[in-house]
Formats: C-alpha cells, sequence, structure tokens
C-alpha cells in the first residue's frame, strides 16, 4: 500500500498529494498545543508536528509508524515533538469517529500513556477502511493494560464525543481536507503544511528546513 492522502471521497496517489502541498496556502488557523493534547516527544521540543488523523484511514496508519520513527531517528532524537488530533472522514468511515472517542476514552481512564498504547494498538490491528469491528475495542484496551469496565463505561456514554468534535472543528479551521494532515511548527512559529502519508525521508527533511533557522 503506497503513500498517499484521503481527501473527498477517494485516495490519490503521492503525486496529488505534492500537489496539495505545494498549492498557495491560505492562511492557518490552527489553535496551539494545548493541556489535554496528547503529545509524545518533548514539551519543550523545537519542532512540533501536530497531526489531525482518522483511525480507519489506510494512509493514516502508514504515517503512524512514520512518525514513530522520525521521533525515534538518531539526528532528530528529543528535537521534535507529536501532537495527534482526531479528524474522522464520517463520509468515507462511518466508524472512525466512535473509535476516536474510544482514544479519548482511553486517555480519560489511563492518560496520555494509555491514549497513546490504545491508538498504536488500533492501528496495529485495523484492516482499515472501516475493517476494525468495534466490539473488540474493550478488550483491545484490556490488552494495553487499561481497566476494562471503565473504559467501557466512557465508551457507551459517549463523554468524549465534544472532544473529538472540536479537533474536527479545528482541523477544518487549519485547511484539512483529507487524512492524515499535518502541520510542522518551528521554532520561531513557522508553519508547514503537510497533507497526505510523506515518506520519512521527506518529513526528515521538512523537519531539518526549519531548524536551520
Amino acid at each position: 500500500m503506497g503513500g498517499g492522502l484521503y481527501i473527498s471521497k477517494r485516495p490519490v496517489s503521492n503525486q496529488a498529494a505534492s500537489a496539495v502541498n505545494n498549492a498557495p496556502q491560505k492562511p492557518i488557523s490552527v489553535k496551539p498545543v494545548r493541556p489535554n493534547d496528547h503529545i509524545l516527544g518533548p514539551k519543550d521540543a523545537l519542532v512540533t508536528i501536530i497531526e489531525y488523523s482518522d483511525p480507519e484511514c489506510p494512509f493514516c496508519k502508514i504515517f503512524h509508524n512514520t512518525m514513530m520513527s522520525l521521533l525515534t531517528d538518531k539526528e532528530l532524537k528529543g528535537k521534535v515533538a507529536w501532537v495527534y488530533r482526531h479528524f474522522p472522514l464520517d463520509s468515507l468511515h462511518k466508524k472512525a469517529r466512535y473509535e476516536s472517542q474510544a482514544l479519548e476514552c482511553a486517555a480519560l481512564v489511563g492518560g496520555n500513556e494509555g491514549f497513546w498504547a490504545l491508538t498504536g494498538k488500533v492501528f496495529e490491528v485495523t484492516p482499515s477502511n472501516d475493517g476494525l469491528d468495534t466490539s473488540q475495542l474493550p478488550s483491545l484496551a484490556e490488552s494495553v493494560g487499561l481497566p476494562k469496565d471503565e473504559f467501557t463505561e466512557c465508551l457507551t456514554s459517549g463523554k468524549t464525543a465534544a472532544i473529538v468534535e472540536q479537533d474536527y472543528q479545528d482541523a477544518q479551521a487549519a485547511g484539512g481536507a483529507g487524512t492524515p494532515y499535518s502541520i510542522i511548527i518551528g521554532p520561531k512559529g513557522q508553519q508547514i503544511p503537510v497533507g497526505g502519508a510523506v515518506p520519512l525521508a521527506s518529513l526528515k527533511i521538512q523537519v531539518q528546513s526549519l531548524l536551520k533557522f
């Protein structure tokens, strides 16, 4: 499965994703990192990457692994922080919003560590494109060490729906039209929007360009 971008109702190629990246950009309105954001990497990192993601998007699954590799890259380790926000594409993936709410429940009952553990597990096991059986979510949560009963109560209550919707609205305001959609923020507040599951090498070039300033 090659890299790409989920946009509108169909995936597009790397070439098309590149065209999205290189098109004239409208002003970006992205909310700053908040205390309730889900962050991997140092909070005082020189570069922050805010990713808007959909747990049933196959390209998000690829990009999740790319971001994990970026954070452990020997040249960039300790210089980059990754912020995950939700952007479920409801017209494409009917299960994505519910799964995003589940990830927020993981944060509610297991903190930042619980959130990232379940997020990684969902991307690991889902076939993507609504292929995950959502009835498995409580068992998946338990498998990464979360309290199953508390998680299930949270998920069935719908108490995290507003958090997911807030991220969704933020993604649209930030110029998101597909997933994954990321904004790389540099040491001086520079912003580079990145559409699609760009390869690790390309992502590194973008990050390193900001570190030169």
